[in-house]
């Protein structure tokens, strides 16, 4: 015979009330309360049926996480922070890729979500803003990224031009003149890359820096190995160059490797500069400087946003843009 919440609720001495209190994760009850319940429900291995916990709430107290890719540190990182911001308010994330490819995140919109998940964390790459209308979806939704802008939902956003900036005068302030970008991508007029760049020339220009337009290099996905491949590139030109803003931390550290197997000295011949701030900027060798986006503060605004949207307690759709650190580091200050 199936355990129901009432052995559950005999078995820890509470109400049934109090043991679904504490399954939808409520806040407010008793820490001994709540050790008592878990306690019990791990002892009589209860397991809730959603099926019929959405009959009568009509929530699955799932949401959906749609992300490019898993294999890019910063996508799975975000994806951490959000399942722990989704845990403090007792909701579940299923996560699922599209490949950066235009029509899965299309299919990723239209699929029919029904009773599976409450709303919907939506982080597209192939989307553009003549897709603005995609995303009126009957699913609570909150928008992730820089590829659709003053949409119809809700949308936290990373400071990427300020962001940008800060780290190139601060190149710009250690001497550098000759800094070369990788991981541009020619004919893109919207997105992480386009923003990126026009705020690196821009930062260039305050300074009354040429935009050195031969040094600027396509960087693939932006992965490690496409960060290798550009740096290659790079060097092989043959043009001078101190130092290089990689467009994010995975291109960067692709990059420091090349540097390195070419005899290249960091930061003492070339500074080495990234954007992202993904934990393996702190153990790499040398430690990469590069702009910290807040992926926590990212995730808990995008999660808390959701909620609201999910509960109808709002009805202008905001838009917010996170706050960023610069983290100086031995990729362009040399070691401590």
């Amino acid at each position: 015979m199936a355990v129901t919440m009432r052995d559950v609720a005999r078995e820890a001495g509470v109400s049934p009330k109090t043991v679904s209190n504490v399954m939808n994760g409520y806040p407010y009850i008793r820490e001994e309360t709540r050790s008592k319940v878990l306690a019990a429900i791990d002892a009589l291995g209860y397991r809730m049926n959603l099926s019929a916990r959405n009959l009568k709430s009509g929530r699955t107290g799932v949401i959906a996480l749609a992300v490019p890719e898993l294999s890019n540190p910063y996508f799975a990182e975000l994806a951490d922070a959000a399942i722990a911001a989704a845990g403090e308010h007792g909701l579940t994330v299923m996560i699922e890729t599209t490949g950066a490819d235009r029509e899965r995140e299309l299919t990723a919109l239209a699929r029919p979500r029904g009773h599976l998940v409450d709303g919907l964390l939506y982080s597209p790459l192939g989307l553009g803003p003549e897709d603005v209308d995609q995303l009126r979806t009957h699913t609570p939704m909150v928008l992730l990224g820089e590829r659709i802008f003053h949409g119809p939902v809700d949308h936290v956003m990373i400071d990427n031009v300020d962001g940008t900036k800060a780290v190139v005068r601060h190149l710009l302030d250690q001497g550098r003149r000759r800094i070369a970008v990788i991981g541009i991508r020619p004919g893109e007029d919207v997105g992480t890359a386009a923003i990126r760049y026009g705020a690196y020339a821009e930062a260039l220009a305050e300074y009354g820096v040429p935009v050195p337009e031969k040094l600027a290099v396509t960087g693939g996905k932006w992965h490690r190995s496409s960060g290798a491949e550009a740096m290659e590139e790079l060097l092989a030109l043959g043009e001078p160059f101190d130092a290089v803003f990689a467009l994010n931390d995975t291109l960067a550290l692709g990059a420091i490797r090349a540097l390195t197997a070419h005899g290249v000295r960091i930061p003492d011949d070339v500074a080495v500069a990234g954007f992202d701030n993904i934990d393996e900027a702190s153990y790499s060798s040398p430690t990469l400087t590069t702009v910290d986006p807040d992926r926590v503060h990212i995730a808990r605004t995008a999660v808390d946003l959701l909620v609201e949207r999910m509960n109808g307690d709002v009805s202008e759709h905001r838009e917010i843009v996170s706050p960023y650190t610069l983290h100086t580091r031995e990729s362009t200050l040399g070691p401590a």
